[in-house]
């Protein structure tokens, strides 16, 4: 025996090449109780070599030391069990415990026996989960490896099963956690993350994204693991190590996936027109089953990333359409103001209606009857040759009617324009400047009937404390008499400046101008104008009435220049930014 171990000893110490330790060997459990069983099956199986993978044998002498080993070694591939060890049926129960209890199906189990006919091969065949059964006489060093070379084959297909459905498993619960994915750079963590659990190996990746699909153009890094996290972030190709953005670039070119050694490139392009690429360094080559469950992930994330990028998408539609419900509202909402304040107007304007169809119906009455019948006594005093003192006293009569009727009509349109200017107003921030260029979009159909052009110069963010519709009323107003009496053709400018404390807003306009008589009167009630209207329209004579009042409530005051007859005009409006106490 002391010969034999010698001459294993030699035998396992001599090699004529190192092995790489990072070759894949084929891992081999001997559970024998005869250590020259072992030391016989190491010498027999010391040159064996299946598919580039040599051997490593594990040893144990007992039953017990085989449930240690193969509960340590799960990835051993095949077992060459000895049938009868501490007891008859030691090897048996071994068995049953690997199939069992350790849920083993992928070792191949040889069984080997001194005493055959202790352990029938057909009842053994037939009730034990086992490979092959083999008497020890009979297997032979040749027997031997036809034997090994048989359950390592059968191995290796049943190792490639559980492979394909694990990598099928993980393709299919990674398929709904990638298509939820919201952002693009937690799919490409993902995506990333999902490729080393398929490959059940650590390794360094990296994705990066070109938008336009066009050559050439620049691509962004989504994301990265290992050594290629520091180029998160990186949108620019320049930015990466030169060996990196060539496989990269060359990957975009090639448009198709690429195994070479450890690296792996993965390419996909999105029905969007995106291209991904995805670059992976795993520990060690992938093999035939690791390429084709690859394949199979990357032909699913198409999908993934065209969710993310029609979600975002959807996002940005939502957002807009949000931000559009929103201006359309505030812009309703002014609306109903605007439109609340008309009916109050109208209210009033009807009451003051029904007031005058009243007075005129009643308290007129008297006052016409009296000029009626002096002017009808007048008449029959002229005719019969009256004297001039009669004539006299009946005109005198008529003359003091018509005071009367006249103090009465002053009396109403006082009356009236009192309830029309009861007006009150509420001073909140108001953007003087926006409410301008507003108000010159509103007149703007006007003056295009008219060929005329509106200028507005408005810098943004003129905040004023102030009536927002109150202050649109009687800029409405100045826009309107400007279109109004400006030429065919002509041009209006307006200018909102911030001075000192006030804001200030200038309307001028190329109409006929204003005599120094009309700036006398020109914000007086029921006024008319020497200038006329360039295009016939109507005059009530209040606008500029209604201006002031508006102006004056807000602590400001309103100011006509011109420069005479034929040279135009210029309206001021002056409001203090803050409210005045």
């Amino acid at each position: 025996m002391a010969e034999q171990d010698d001459v294993l000893h030699l035998i396992d110490d001599t090699g004529t090449v190192p092995e790489d330790s990072s070759a894949r060997k084929w891992k081999i459990a001997v559970i024998d109780d005869d250590a020259a069983v072992h030391e016989g099956t190491r010498f027999a199986l010391s040159d064996y070599n299946l598919h580039g993978a040599t051997l490593e044998i594990l040893s144990a002498y007992s039953a017990a030391e085989g449930r240690t080993l193969m509960r340590n070694n799960p990835d051993v591939a095949a077992v060459l069990l000895d049938v009868i060890m501490e007891t008859d049926v030691a090897g048996l129960d071994l068995v049953e415990y690997i199939r069992n209890e350790l849920k083993n199906e992928t070792v191949r189990i040889i069984l080997r026996t001194g005493q055959p006919g202790q352990a029938p091969e057909r009842r053994v065949i037939v009730q034990y989960d086992i490979n092959d059964y083999k008497a020890k006489t009979e297997l032979t060093a040749d027997k031997l490896f036809t034997s090994l070379t048989a359950a390592l084959r059968s191995y290796q297909q049943l190792e490639r099963m559980v492979q394909t459905r694990r990598g099928l498993e993980i393709i299919i619960d990674a398929a709904s956690t990638l298509y939820d994915f919201k952002s693009m750079q937690r799919l490409a963590e993902g995506v990333l993350t999902q490729l080393a659990s398929l490959l059940n190996v650590d390794c360094a990746g990296i994705l990066v994204l070109r938008d336009d699909g066009t050559a050439g153009s620049e691509f962004s890094v989504l994301a990265g693991s290992g050594c290629y996290s520091r180029f998160i972030g990186t949108t620019s190709s320049k930015a990466l190590d030169p060996d990196l953005r060539q496989m990269v670039e060359a990957a975009f070119q090639r448009r198709k996936n690429e195994f070479a050694d450890h690296r792996s490139v993965l390419y996909l392009r999105t029905g969007s027109g995106r291209e991904v690429v995805v670059l992976l360094q795993a520990e060690r080559q992938l093999s035939d089953t690791d390429r084709a469950l690859v394949e199979i992930f990357s032909s699913r994330l198409s999908i993934a990333f065209d969710n993310v990028i029609l979600y975002r998408q959807l996002h940005e539609a939502n957002t807009q359409l949000e931000d559009r419900v929103a201006q359309r509202t505030r812009a309703l909402m002014q609306a109903n103001r605007r439109l609340s304040a008309q009916w109050l107007r109208l209210q009033r304007a009807n009451g003051f209606k029904n007031e005058i169809l009243g007075t005129v119906a009643h308290d007129l009455k008297n006052p016409l009857g009296v000029i009626l019948g002096r002017t009808e006594m007048l008449t029959e005093l002229i005719g019969a040759g009256s004297p001039k003192e009669n004539v006299t006293a009946q005109v005198e009569h008529i003359r003091d009617a018509t005071k009367r009727l006249t103090s009465m009509v002053d009396h109403l349109i006082s009356d009236a324009m009192a309830d029309a200017f009861d007006i009150t107003i509420r001073r909140e921030p108001v953007d003087v400047a926006a409410l301008v260029s507003e108000v010159a979009d509103s007149n703007l159909p006007s003056a295009v009937n008219k060929q005329q052009a509106i200028s507005v110069s408005a810098p943004p963010n003129v905040v004023t404390m102030c009536d927002a519709d109150r202050i649109r009323e009687a800029i409405d107003n100045l826009f309107s008499n400007a279109i109004k009496y400006s030429p065919i053709g002509g041009k209006i400018t307006v200018a909102v400046t911030h001075e000192g404390g006030d804001t200030v807003i200038r309307i001028a306009d190329q109409g006929a101008g204003l005599s120094p008589e009309d700036l006398g009167r020109l914000f007086g009630r029921f006024q008319r104008l020497s200038a006329k209207p360039t295009a016939g329209e109507s005059s009530t004579g209040l606008g500029l009435s209604i201006v002031k009042r508006i102006i004056d409530m807000h602590g400001g005051h309103v100011t006509a220049e011109s420069a005479g007859p034929g040279q135009g005009s210029t309206f001021t409006v002056t409001l203090p930014a803050t409210e005045t106490t």
